[in-house]
């Protein structure tokens, strides 16, 4: 017996599942692994994070952001700088390499959905984004934060 999703659930399952592929080769291209590429998009989208709030939304220990952030470091995408209230702690942000990196996977993000949507017409697409933002606000608000 299969239980095998029809509709919308299957329709939005097959796209997650695409986008989930593409953040794989993203990860592969760039030499991440998906933690590590999950890290530097937050902390790309937030500007400057603290380690004890990525390891929040990542669901890790703080030990495993060490480990994470050390790697992005390494790699001279991510810096670490004195947090300007709180000695004990620190700031996770781009260095301007890292920048650059975010760019250039923003841009062939951008170009491969670009090339993806040549089908649709300009109001379709701008009902599919309405519908993917509603939708997608719904299911958040249900799930909770």
């Amino acid at each position: 017996m299969t239980h095998a999703l029809t509709g919308f659930p299957y329709a939005a399952t097959r796209f997650v599942r695409a986008l989930e592929r593409n953040r794989e080769k993203i990860a592969t291209d760039h030499g991440l692994s998906p933690s590590e590429l999950r890290a530097i998009f937050w902390i790309a989208e937030h500007a400057n994070v603290t380690p004890k709030q990525l390891a929040e939304h990542m669901e890790l220990t703080t030990g495993a952001i060490t480990a994470i952030s050390t790697r992005l470091v390494n790699l001279g995408w991510l810096a670490r700088l004195a947090h300007p209230h709180d000695r004990r702690s620190l700031y996770l942000e781009l260095t301007p390499d890292g920048h650059t990196v975010m760019a250039d996977i923003h841009t062939e993000f951008n170009g491969m959905i670009a090339a993806s949507t040549t089908a649709l017409t300009t109001q379709e697409l701008a009902a599919f984004e309405a519908a993917l933002l509603t939708v997608a606000e719904e299911v958040a608000r249900r799930t909770g934060p």
